[in-house]
């Protein structure tokens, strides 16, 4: 990555405009190489047809590449091709919709792995670069900033309503075939994977933070991820100076929308509610809560402290196993 770090040169001197677009020149020549376009088919009676279609990430050394789960789904098998020409088969390893993640294998190639950045360290406002296929256009790049952080988002996958949680928000422009393509900080390390499955002129991209490195090695090992659900919609908040004086914290998740018939429900957890901590761990973001959400807790009482209409409250919810079927 040095190498095509170096493949631009830098400005000296020169304007603002001209500094922006050095910028992204670079980080386009460091992560275009690492982005592979991916077409993923089905068998039918002549042969195979063409299921669907995005982008992908190589991030091993032995040709394992990261994507959206919407992009493989009810498909096992695929094909590759990179910035310089090289392709390989694809194979499904395994996919997480909770998270819209799926990773893929390849074969060890030419083509060097991509080096993950972390995406805690993103401020609003910060410049990031996608680098996709949209529309079939191979190495397309788009650049915008950081729009937002900590989304929580509703879609529907497979007729079934689900909700990705922490998700980035950029003005950069996604149209279908960036999904599973990188977003990269502006020194070209992958902090996000592009999802253009909310439509609505969003930019979205799933962070690349602890939890999803380890929602990664789960599919590798195991080739899914087994997950606790909740069943709510959230957003980080900060909270309002006697809220921070009665409850000795400066920020919280607000409560959006709760999913009906979900455990968050079933807890007593309506619209409005600030949760504070669960399982006595504050929680200020999307993440935090997500930590706390994998196999071991499934089927555990998880202790909630609420704000509710600026009053303090106890509440208990028992997450339980999301299915493929289901949430």
């Amino acid at each position: 990555m040095d190498k095509a770090w170096d493949a631009v040169p830098g400005s000296d001197g020169d304007d603002v405009l001209d500094l922006y677009s050095q910028t992204v020149m670079r980080v386009a020549a460091a992560v275009t190489p690492h982005v592979a376009a991916i077409e993923m088919t089905a068998p039918r009676r002549n042969g195979r047809m063409r299921v669907g279609a995005g982008s992908a990430v190589l991030f091993t050394e032995d040709g394992y590449l990261v994507t959206n789960s919407h992009v493989v789904a009810g498909t096992r098998t695929g094909h590759a091709v990179f910035a310089d020409g090289s392709g390989m088969e694809l194979e499904l390893v395994g996919a997480d919709p909770l998270s819209d993640l799926a990773v893929l294998r390849g074969r060890r190639s030419k083509v060097l792995p991509a080096e993950f950045g972390d995406a805690e360290s993103l401020r609003v406002g910060q410049l990031v670069v996608a680098v996709g296929n949209p529309l079939g256009l191979s190495g397309s790049v788009t650049a915008g900033v950081v729009s937002g952080l900590g989304r929580a988002i509703p879609v529907w996958a497979d007729g079934t309503r689900r909700v990705i949680e922490d998700v980035i928000q950029t003005d950069a422009a996604l149209n279908p075939g960036n999904s599973g393509g990188a977003l990269a900080d502006t020194r070209g390390r992958i902090v996000g994977i592009n999802t253009a499955v909310a439509g609505a002129g969003l930019g979205l991209a799933i962070p690349v933070n602890s939890t999803t490195r380890r929602i990664m090695s789960s599919l590798l090992t195991d080739g899914r991820v087994r997950r606790a659900y909740l069943g709510l919609v959230s957003t980080p908040i900060r909270l309002s100076a006697s809220e921070v004086v009665r409850s000795g914290q400066r920020e919280g998740l607000r409560i959006v929308e709760v999913l009906p018939g979900s455990p968050a429900e079933k807890a007593g957890l309506a619209a409005g509610d600030i949760v504070l901590t669960a399982g006595g761990r504050a929680v200020s973001d999307a993440e935090s809560l997500q930590r706390l959400l994998f196999a071991d807790a499934i089927g555990e009482p998880l202790d909630l402290a609420v704000l509710r209409h600026g009053t303090g409250t106890r509440l208990v919810a028992v997450p339980e196993e999301m299915t493929s079927a289901g949430r």
